[in-house]
């Protein structure tokens, strides 16, 4: 199969899955690293973690150490985990209340704002001044309380990606959930098997028979918008798991989902961790709501019950790409439009390299 056809966008009633190959040689890997992950807004945390001037988050991004690090005027700032020394840490770990930023590595200080203020010892040092080092900043924006960072300055505008989130899902309102539970499942498969996987209602009635008593399959339907896709379904039959309405799976390109439902909002960050190994990090937030607090341990019972199905899925789906049986199949335009959307802004990610 040439390169060509490998990346070619066919409209949706003519398209075709992405090629196994995508899923199993390991070059493919590295180049998601930069041409997606280092190319998008990624979630890396919630403002309740960063409520205090020196409160700061660690974490990692497309691979590259990243510290977000709330300031004394109350925004965020965000840089590379790494000092203009020698490549020490500023921290370790997430932390709070800290006065300024210490390598860890060789004492070199700086402000929360990034200024180098003082290096140890380096007063033998010709021409070097401590006001021409500054720590390599990282776009970090603030959403609904929700943390988000980019490393490149080519990403998507940030207003593109998220405005239209907030009206749709109303009268939810996802600023005011509280944080709950965070849950880590690591599973046997490529990240974009996963992705695949929750982007269609397709399977619901074949792997979730409990979910898709609670959705109205009929009624289930897929929207595509330029950096994000949304299913969405009435509920119905939620025996006690949640109040009346609509439940809304929002897809972020090219790892985040926020599936959002009365009273609870749950958010999934999808991270490679090898070829065919990803993690999938939960966290849970839920309304204050007296009604929806007493439904909380049956909500999570179900969810852990649906994620399970999904790993066995995935897992199986991932043997059957990696075997020689398997290339490229056909796709269903009412039921896979979310896959062909995802699949299209990689193909557009691989055909840059």
């Amino acid at each position: 199969m040439s390169l060509r056809s490998l990346y070619e966008q066919r409209p949706l009633e003519n398209s075709y899955a992405l090629h196994a190959q995508f899923y199993r040689d390991e070059k493919w890997l590295a180049v998601e690293g930069q041409q997606v992950f280092a190319n998008t807004w990624q979630l890396f945390g919630h403002a309740s973690q960063l409520l205090h001037a020196g409160d700061h988050i660690v974490g990692e991004v497309a691979g590259k150490p990243v510290i977000v690090v709330r300031q004394h005027s109350g925004e965020l700032k965000a840089f590379y985990n790494v000092c203009r020394h020698r490549a020490g840490p500023l921290a370790t770990c997430s932390g709070k209340a800290a006065k300024a930023l210490h390598c860890r590595y060789h004492g070199w200080t700086y402000t929360l704002d990034g200024q180098l203020k003082a290096a140890t010892e380096m007063q033998d040092a010709s021409d070097f001044q401590v006001n021409d080092i500054r720590l390599t900043p990282v776009q970090v924006r603030e959403w609904q309380r929700f943390v988000f960072v980019a490393l490149s300055e080519n990403v998507p505008a940030f207003e593109d990606v998220f405005s239209e989130i907030v009206e749709r899902v109303k009268p939810n309102d996802i600023a005011s959930m509280q944080f709950h539970s965070r849950v880590v499942y690591a599973i046997d498969c490529n990240w974009k098997v996963y992705i695949d996987n929750f982007l269609e209602g397709y399977h619901l009635p074949f792997v979730h028979p409990g979910l898709s008593k609670v959705l109205d399959y009929r009624s289930y339907d897929t929207e595509l918008h330029p950096w994000y896709s949304l299913q969405h379904s009435p509920i119905r039959n939620n025996e006690d798991l949640y109040a009346d309405g609509h439940a809304y799976y929002y897809f972020v390109y090219p790892n985040i989902m926020l599936n959002i439902l009365p009273g609870r909002l749950q958010t999934n960050r999808i991270v490679p961790t090898g070829l065919n190994r990803c993690i999938v990090e939960f966290e849970h937030y839920y309304s204050t709501d007296p009604l929806m607090q007493a439904c909380i341990d049956n909500e999570q019972q179900f969810s852990h019950q649906i994620q399970q199905e999904d790993i066995t899925i995935c897992e199986h789906v991932q043997r059957g790409l990696a075997s020689s049986a398997y290339e490229a199949g056909r796709l269903n335009p009412k039921r896979e439009a979310g896959v062909w959307h995802f699949q299209n802004l990689l193909r557009r990610a691989y055909a840059s390299v």
